[in-house]
């Protein structure tokens, strides 16, 4: 068996058009970069379980003070990654789920910009508390998130119904995180300031949870629009 065998599968054609591509603003990666995750796919999985195991540790403090029954919507980001992992998993072993993966790609593009939003928003204290360079190792390990969200495409056409269970979890997930303390209180990501803290004309809060609000609508948009421009390559 060679390396690309041991370590993945030739790539998927689902939802290529007959000159390789789908138009570039619904996958603007190089598609020789997505057949080299493809056929390394088990390295991707490996990555993604690694960071979600850093994420978790990153949120042990948060899990902390949060009651269990909680616990599903604190871990945002390692929750995304994991999800990727997964629906990578999936396709390796010949089992892909169009479930997981619109969930892995809604987490992915959401949380994948959303953190570098606060920490350029919030830069003086984030820099200050975690260092240049945990500041930038998360900064870009984030926004490696995105590029990997618009490699799914490959193993999937976004059906309305998975995209339909997407967006209710990451809706739950938004309305937990900011808007509805269900048991004791919301459970967004730590921030280093208050949350009531004023912020320009507004506050921390109201900062962070406007872009969660525009980054949960991002890829329900972008998943749609894949699945028409997919629908009509094929067609």
């Amino acid at each position: 068996m060679d390396i690309v065998g041991a370590l993945g599968r030739d790539p998927p054609e689902c939802g290529v058009s007959e000159d390789g591509r789908l138009p570039r603003w619904v996958a603007p990666l190089p598609s020789a970069l997505e057949d080299v995750a493809y056929r390394f796919v088990w390295a991707i999985v490996a990555i993604n379980l690694l960071g979600t195991a850093f994420g978790f540790w990153y949120y042990r403090f948060q899990f902390a003070r949060v009651p269990v029954e909680m616990w599903p919507f604190v871990p945002d980001s390692p929750g995304a990654t994991l999800l990727i992992a997964l629906a990578f998993a999936s396709w390796a072993v010949g089992r892909s789920s169009d479930t997981l993966a619109a969930l892995a790609f809604f987490g992915n593009i959401k949380l994948g910009l959303w953190t570098p939003y606060v920490l350029v928003v919030f830069y003086p204290e984030f820099l200050a508390n975690s260092g240049a360079a945990l500041y930038a190792f998360l900064f870009v390990s984030h926004l490696a998130m995105v590029l990997q969200a618009f490699v799914l495409h490959r193993m999937t056409d976004f059906p309305v119904r998975a995209v339909a269970v997407a967006t209710a979890w990451y809706t739950l997930d938004l309305l937990m995180d900011y808007f509805v303390p269900v048991i004791g209180g919301v459970t967004h990501t730590s921030l280093p300031y208050r949350d009531g803290l004023p912020w320009f004309t507004t506050t921390v809060l109201q900062v962070a949870a406007a872009g969660a609000v525009v980054l949960t609508v991002v890829p329900i948009f972008f998943a749609l629009w894949t699945r028409v421009e997919t629908l009509r390559v094929q067609g």
